[in-house]
């Protein structure tokens, strides 16, 4: 049987998750090519792909129930970006498709996991 993770163990799980996953993201703007196409898209990804560790982060720091619900609502929007960026890669071809599965599987969880907190937390109030 599974342990449950108390939620200061579970916010340390993710938010060093997300800093990873955030590191990679800054990782993989690096191989993409040196097109003005994949510039724009690279910024924007960089941009929301970091955002998801940083307010990962502040939400933990929150001083309120209302406060840590407001930051999760920007997590799942940012993560939501950065997934829709990957797949901008992906369709337009300035990325291998085998290259992007593991950041697209990666923020798929993401975005699935901070929903999820997004609900629980709608619903307890």
């Amino acid at each position: 049987m599974q342990e449950r993770l108390s939620n200061t163990e579970f916010n340390m799980m993710m938010r060093e998750r997300t800093k990873r996953f955030a590191l990679s993201i800054i990782a993989l703007s690096d191989s993409l090519p040196n097109k003005e196409s994949a510039r724009v898209i690279n910024r924007q990804m960089i941009r929301s792909g970091t955002s998801v560790a940083a307010n990962f982060r502040a939400a933990c720091r929150g001083r309120s129930k209302a406060e840590y619900f407001s930051k999760i609502c920007i997590v799942v929007e940012e993560a939501d970006e950065t997934q829709f960026w990957l797949e901008m890669l992906r369709d337009s071809n300035l990325s291998n498709e085998n290259n992007l599965n593991p950041f697209l599987k990666e923020i798929s969880e993401i975005v699935a996991i901070t929903t999820s907190i997004k609900s629980k937390l709608r619903s307890n109030s």
